[in-house]
């Protein structure tokens, strides 16, 4: 994979999954969370193209990565991979319904998945952008992992199931900072390929021609004697 097909493949990979996600918001009945899309009649394809092909991006980063810079890229493209991972294990288990008051095995291996993607990716961006120069591009990378990890921390927090939840009022609007999370996340992907293939490493490779072999004496002299 070059690094162009890289960044094609993150930004299409995660455009797909926002249009899916977006999809059973907007032609579903509302849910509170995204996942609990998967549980009502006809959210179950969407739900399960927005996680995969955002798994799909995450792997195309990772695997762009590789050619870039093998070893500064390393935990990078680990925390990468542990996010598709769990995007995949988050897919094949579905959540429990919001009603339900005894949590099965596929709900706590959803949650658990979940836990996985939201908390690696703003430190897969972090340390991508940890020491590098202060471009715009790499600010940009900087400034979307505290978002996506912020946000996370304030749905942690207003999510019903903490003891916080009810000292903030969280059960009003957890579910659109989880949608926050979701959509800070998809944006960092896209900064991190465009960051960390941008200039050089994006362009088209040009052959470059062979430079003529120096001529031998024999064929000077031959030259010359034309």
């Amino acid at each position: 994979m070059t690094p162009r097909q890289s960044v094609w493949g993150t930004m299409i990979g995660t455009l797909v999954s926002a249009g899916a996600l977006a999809y059973a918001d907007v032609a579903l009945p509302t849910q509170v969370l995204l996942s609990d899309y998967a549980l009502v009649s006809g959210g179950l394809v969407p739900v399960l193209i927005g996680m995969l092909a955002l798994a799909a991006a995450c792997l195309c980063l990772a695997y762009g990565l590789v050619t870039l810079d093998p070893a500064r890229t390393a935990p990078t493209r680990v925390l990468l991979v542990a996010g598709a991972a769990g995007l995949m294990m988050s897919a094949i288990f579905p959540t429990d319904p919001g009603t339900s008051q005894i949590g099965t095995v596929s709900g706590e291996i959803h949650r658990w998945s979940a836990a996985v993607v939201f908390t690696s990716l703003p430190v897969a961006g972090w340390i991508l952008a940890k020491g590098r120069a202060a471009a715009p591009r790499w600010n940009a990378v900087r400034a979307l992992s505290v978002a996506a990890a912020a946000t996370l921390a304030i749905y942690l927090a207003a999510h019903p199931a903490t003891i916080t939840s009810s000292l903030i009022n969280g059960a009003g609007y957890y579910g659109t900072l989880e949608r926050g999370v979701v959509l800070a996340e998809m944006a960092l992907l896209i900064a991190m390929a465009l960051a960390a293939f941008s200039g050089r490493a994006v362009a088209k490779s040009e052959p470059v021609p062979a430079e003529p072999a120096e001529a031998t004496g024999h064929e000077r002299e031959e030259r010359l004697a034309a």
